[in-house]
């Protein structure tokens, strides 16, 4: 075992990074895209019940350190920005592991006049410039997330009840006792444990038309049923990204963010506050435009050809 103040990743890794971080910029420049920087610290937090953040105590009192820097880059969108991407560390607590650690980087990005099938091909075209020949050549996959429940779990996720959503579950061996659980629940832990490894061993995979209740930041097309504008990428099985046509609609933001909030109360999670300024720039006007976050770590993983984000980190969570 190699002395703990070591980097855990390779020099050789280390160099990749950077490089892979060079492309990344250079496919931005050329294609006129604004480089931002936002803050890391705020007054107000993700209310998303699903994301736990870091805070901090100064004379400003409470800050959360950001999950994602969403927030910010929409108030410069309202503001006329033009498309913008930033490339930064982000911070969720509680996330650890081999796909995980609490201190990652994010490559996020909104253009503005896309929709999220413009937005797939801009996906698309840089991962594959960031991952070269580790990327399939194969032409792209695009499945529903209905195609792809009734194709790996043989079930139709919009149609099925819950306890036929359970009985699916407990088919494919996931032992998941909670008789309180709702029906997302049970579409999650199908989606991850079942649908998700079967996804992008031989092409780029992107998984679209998301239930409605799991649409977060996302338009909606009406039904029947409802459907969110959203999708996930896929590579090897692993999620790479999740991407929105966004949501523009001030009141209907500030709709979700009220049910954010009475299910973290319903579930006894930490109280945050509303961010305000991006409910007033939102009322202000946010242009039609088309977002996502990649988890920049992942991508170098496989890049690399490593197994766990450790091999890819200077120094993670458990090293720092």
């Amino acid at each position: 075992m190699p002395p703990e103040w070591r980097p855990s990743a390779c020099l050789d890794v280390l160099r990749l990074r950077a490089q892979l971080l060079r492309r990344a910029r250079e496919y931005f420049e050329a294609a006129g895209v604004l480089e931002v920087d936002t803050p890391m610290l705020s007054s107000a937090g993700t209310t998303d019940p699903h994301l736990r953040s870091f805070t901090t105590t100064g004379t400003g009192g409470i800050r959360y350190l950001h999950t994602s820097p969403e927030f910010p880059m929409k108030r410069l969108l309202a503001a006329g920005s033009g498309s913008i991407y930033q490339i930064c560390r982000v911070f969720r607590d509680g996330e650890s592991g081999r796909l995980h650690n609490p201190e990652f980087t994010l490559i996020e990005w909104y253009r503005v006049g896309y929709d999220h099938w413009a937005l797939i091909r801009d996906v698309e075209t840089l991962l594959r410039t960031l991952l070269g020949t580790r990327c399939p050549t194969a032409v792209a996959e695009c499945l529903s997330y209905g195609e792809a429940f009734q194709r790996y779990a043989g079930i139709d996720p919009h149609v099925a009840t819950t306890t036929e959503l359970a009985r699916c579950a407990q088919n494919h061996g996931i032992g998941y006792h909670d008789d309180g659980a709702g029906i997302d629940t049970w579409r999650d832990l199908l989606m991850t444990h079942v649908v998700e490894p079967c996804l992008g061993h031989t092409a780029l995979t992107f998984v679209y038309a998301y239930p409605a209740s799991q649409a977060a930041l996302a338009r909606i097309d009406p039904g029947p049923p409802p459907l969110a504008r959203r999708f996930e990428v896929y590579l090897e099985g692993l999620e790479l990204g999740n991407g929105f046509h966004e949501l523009a609609d001030a009141a209907e933001w500030q709709r979700r963010v009220k049910r954010d909030l009475a299910e973290r109360y319903a579930r006894a999670l930490p109280e945050i506050p509303v961010d305000n300024r991006l409910c007033a720039a939102l009322d202000h006007g946010l242009p039609d435009c088309a977002g996502i976050a990649i988890g920049f770590d992942r991508v170098l993983m496989l890049a690399a050809g490593r197994s766990h984000l450790g091999e890819v980190l200077a120094f993670p969570e458990t090293l720092a």
